[in-house]
């Protein structure tokens, strides 16, 4: 019996990353390259990605910028576009305790307002273009 529920529960884990390499998710969400410029933009911008709240980078004209995550300075040099797509969409997968925010999850989430639920945060071309940016700060 011990073994059917293991065998079971390696099924469900199994299924449930089969879009994931490991730590990376290497698959575009949208099967096309993202917008760096774009990516930027969503970075810096305040009401839609909110990264600055949490992290520093290489933004001089922003004169706020957080320290409570990783500095994003030379994160295309330490992570690979597959794992940095992976940190957007489902950050928890690395650190349960995290208290970034799944950009493209809209599942088993927490206390999220009624006007939010089975929303994602981003849109999978947000991330793309996100994701893009990131991977070019080598």
């Amino acid at each position: 019996m011990k073994k059917l529920i293991h065998a079971l529960a390696a099924a469900a884990c199994c299924a449930a990353s089969a879009a994931h390499a490991g730590d990376s998710m290497p698959q575009s969400l949208t099967g096309a390259e993202g917008d760096s410029a774009r990516g930027r933009a969503i970075i810096l911008d305040r009401k839609a990605g909110l990264c600055l709240l949490c992290h520093s980078g290489p933004f001089p004209e922003e004169r706020f910028q957080g320290t409570i995550g990783p500095d994003l300075n030379g994160i295309g040099a330490r992570l690979s576009e597959g794992q940095i797509r992976l940190r957007i969409v489902d950050p928890g997968r690395f650190n349960p305790a995290t208290i970034m925010p799944a950009y493209f999850r809209s599942e088993g989430l927490a206390r999220v307002a009624p006007a939010f639920r089975d929303k994602t945060i981003l849109s999978a071309q947000q991330i793309e273009d996100v994701v893009a940016f990131l991977s070019s700060l080598k």
